[in-house]
């Protein structure tokens, strides 16, 4: 048994509060307007991992003023973000739930890239959430706006902003995002203006910034860990730590969603099994030369589709292997 079991349940209370911050195996719950340390009861460490509860989820517990409260379940989840883990296992990461706006946020430097933003939104889409991409300092680019079209070109179901917090420029735009009650998770590379942005919504520093590199534009990790923070009109805002890379793994659904237009496409090939290639009466290669659809976007579509399917089988070999490994310490009584 769990030594957090042991917490006396006759004097405390049971509440309902919010996940805000996760730091190995400690947690810490949003309650009554303060953050108060929390750890999980004995039976969650029999779960997989997606059973276990982000940031950003719902939790009931067993409230403890004097120490450690205590965490009995986690409340149905509306959204729930995941990615697979940066060291290409397969393994799925389990980031954040119940965000009603994802900000994607990319600098108009040299961190700017139209695949990685494509894959944030293909990710999102899948997590339930709404994607909105944030293209930040804008003051430093002569033509943001050819930017904001070029990412607008991605899905339909994105929405692009262009801004700069320093300068106050864009920042009008996203007033329509800050209405209480509604949660906002912030998505991008180190030294995107994560920090900045938050600083700026929240109206104080509530994150400390650092620096980019001049000479290759990027920056070092100001978030280490993700955190809720809610502002006083009562807008929740998830910060993440920088990614500079994004896998695809059981995103089939956000990939199909963000490129749905390429899969109107394909049903209107000639032939089912059409591989877009050199097969007569084929719809996407009608659009690519007719200039509706760009090569560009069609192969990021390829790409992700075939990383997803190639992340998706190891994942399910290594949950095999894992299944087995189970039964045989089961069976053999080996803990």
């Amino acid at each position: 048994m769990n030594n957090t079991d042991n917490i006396s349940t006759t004097t405390n209370t049971t509440g309902l509060g919010r996940i805000s911050e996760i730091q190995k195996n400690s947690y810490k719950i949003r309650y009554l307007g303060e953050d108060i340390p929390a750890k999980l009861k004995g039976n969650f460490y029999e779960m997989d991992a997606e059973g276990l509860p982000v940031v950003g989820d719902y939790v009931r517990f067993i409230h403890n003023p004097s120490g450690d409260s205590l965490i009995e379940s986690v409340c149905e989840r509306r959204n729930f973000l995941q990615r697979p883990d940066q060291a290409k296992t397969g393994v799925m990461q389990y980031m954040v739930a119940n965000v009603d706006y994802t900000f994607i946020i990319t600098s108009l430097n040299e961190d700017y890239s139209y695949n990685r933003i494509g894959r944030y939104v293909s990710v999102v889409l899948q997590g339930g959430s709404v994607p909105v991409v944030i293209l930040t300092k804008s003051d430093l680019c002569s033509n943001p706006g050819r930017y904001v079209r070029e990412v607008e070109t991605i899905s339909d179901k994105v929405r692009v902003h262009a801004i700069s917090a320093i300068y106050d420029i864009g920042l009008d735009e996203l007033r329509e995002y800050m209405t209480p009650g509604t949660t906002i998770c912030l998505m991008g590379s180190s030294g995107a203006g994560k920090s900045t942005l938050l600083n700026t919504l929240s109206g104080e520093d509530v994150m400390k910034t650092s620096e980019i590199r001049a000479y290759d534009s990027t920056g070092r990790h100001t978030t280490t860990h993700r955190q809720l923070i809610e502002l006083e009109n009562g807008v929740s805002i998830i910060d993440t730590p920088g990614m500079r890379e994004i896998g695809m793994a059981y995103s089939e659904e956000g990939i199909d969603n963000t490129f749905s237009d390429i899969i109107e496409l394909e049903s209107l090939c000639r032939f089912s099994d059409c591989r877009h290639d050199t097969e007569p009466g084929c719809a996407v290669k009608a659009a690519i030369e007719s200039g509706e659809l760009s090569e560009e976007r069609y192969m990021l579509y390829k790409s992700l589709s075939t990383e997803n399917q190639r992340n998706y089988a190891k994942k399910k070999e290594i949950s095999k292997w894992a299944k087995a490994a189970k039964k045989f310490k089961d069976r053999n009584n080996i803990e």
